[in-house]
């Protein structure tokens, strides 16, 4: 499979608004936000970089300081959902993936778009 293709999720009315779910696409696992307050969808790495499990998909979205975010339900960093930055530590982010919509279905592309998951650093 190409590594540029696009991957069917599910259907866009199947996506709860502000509620996350994990996807595989290709080989990575993929958290899927739609956003209530936003016409959009976005992915991001689910693999929480601070914990290594994958549970961004169940973290708690929302606005910090004008910039969409999910928060890790374990150790509670934010990341932006837009470039997979994480607001604690600028050292630290997760892939995002491109997504969109085609009559009604949420695909996401299987080539990330942004840099690798990147780790923390060990203090």
């Amino acid at each position: 499979m190409h590594s540029a293709a696009w991957t069917t999720i599910c259907d866009f009315d199947a996506l709860l608004p502000d509620v996350g779910v994990r996807a595989l696409v290709g080989d990575a696992q993929v958290a899927v936000f739609r956003l209530s307050q936003r016409d959009g969808v976005f992915a991001i790495d689910a693999f929480d970089p601070f914990s290594g499990a994958p549970v961004l998909s169940r973290g708690i979205v929302g606005d910090v300081k004008g910039q969409l975010v999910v928060a890790s339900p374990i150790y509670k960093q934010h990341f932006n959902l837009r470039t997979g930055q994480c607001l604690e530590d600028e050292a630290v982010a997760v892939r995002t993936f491109l997504v969109r919509v085609v009559d009604g279905r949420v695909q996401v592309r299987q080539q990330s778009r942004e840099h690798p998951m990147t780790s923390p650093s060990s203090a």
